[in-house]
């Protein structure tokens, strides 16, 4: 459900309550869990009781930080106002990944090409990233800010305007938030195309073509929606790729569209993206692989509706390509998060 800002901004201060009375119950589950600990080789209930304990402590930390910088904006320019937002929302996620990594054994693995990556550049970049496992979108939007010095412009689902810090965060740096139901096709390239039009500097505007996280049965879901529609080429191309969800152009073309000279960065991954329930997640903990993410630029599409097509879902499909090959437990030498 779409609320609008007043009413959405009215209601954080009973979120925030909301939040410290869940701290105090993540608190006595941490406790819980010690007690519980000989009789769970594993420390499932303690691992997660205080990663959400973690997790919540910093949320709140946050709020108060974006309050304070918000309290003095006036003072400073539009640059400082982004700047600091944007190193906000990168300590935030920091501080996120540190507790997953303790806590539960998540790891961020980065393989790289040995010259360095587009995202190294100080042009404005469009990176289409697959979208599949528990918590990918904030590694890859914290990998934007610390590892590349990025500032993200994010298209993301309006439902997570319900957790405060990523409205309030991402909503000072222009991210898109997109209802479940567009009332009409026309909304989203309109958006996006002046979200792209509008990227400057080192930003970074972070799009997951997927429309959504991988999942088998969304896969399944998606196919005979294609065939449905008698698009049966489209279907027998996502029918090959067993990782991802078939691409979804609209948003990504109308990008290019607006701003015909961005650099596109694919990001992949892999390693989580089988963890598909709250039940599969429960018992993968700690986990025992890194997610391992991959960035690659690749060419301008083609002139032609068809032929950009095309394009897009032979990009998908080398990502396909690259998760199939990464399916043994990683052996990467790059850098570990």
């Amino acid at each position: 459900m779409s609320l609008p800002l007043p009413l959405r901004r009215a209601l954080t201060p009973a979120l925030v309550v909301v939040e410290v009375v869940l701290a105090v119950c993540f608190a006595v589950l941490s406790v819980a869990g010690l007690f519980l600990a000989p009789f769970d080789r594993r420390r499932r209930v303690l691992r997660i009781g205080a990663f959400a304990l973690s997790y919540v402590a910093v949320e709140l930390a946050s709020l108060v930080a974006l309050l304070a910088v918000w309290t003095v904006k006036r003072l400073h320019s539009d640059a400082w106002w982004k700047e600091v937002n944007t190193r906000l929302l990168g300590w935030a996620l920091g501080a996120v990944i540190a507790a997953a990594r303790r806590w539960c054994g998540f790891t961020i693995a980065i393989e790289e090409r040995p010259h360095g990556t587009a995202l190294d550049g100080e042009q404005p970049v469009l990176v289409l990233a697959r979208h599949g496992g528990p918590g990918d979108s904030f590694a890859l939007v914290w990998l934007l800010i610390n590892r590349y010095g990025r500032c993200p412009r994010v298209v993301l689902k309006e439902v997570l305007r319900w957790e405060p810090l990523i409205d309030v965060a991402l909503t000072r740096l222009d991210a898109c938030f997109l209802p479940k139901r567009e009332p009409s096709g026309e909304g989203l390239p309109a958006r996006l195309s002046i979200l792209a039009a509008g990227l400057e500097g080192r930003d970074a505007l972070l799009i997951f073509p997927e429309g959504g996280n991988w999942t088998p049965r969304r896969r399944i879901r998606a196919i005979a929606h294609l065939r449905s529609e008698r698009r049966h080429q489209a279907a027998a191309a996502a029918a090959l790729m067993e990782h991802v969800l078939p691409p979804r152009p609209g948003g990504v073309l109308a990008c290019i569209d607006a701003r015909p000279e961005l650099e596109i960065v694919v990001a992949a991954h892999t390693g989580l993206e089988a963890l598909v329930t709250p039940a599969l997640v429960w018992r993968a903990i700690p986990f025992d692989r890194p997610m391992t993410v991959r960035w690659w630029p690749i060419a301008a599409p083609p002139q032609g509706d068809e032929a950009r097509l095309r394009w897009l879902t032979t990009e998908w499909s080398i990502v396909d390509e690259w998760i199939d090959s990464r399916q043994a437990p990683s052996t990467s030498d790059g850098p570990a998060y």
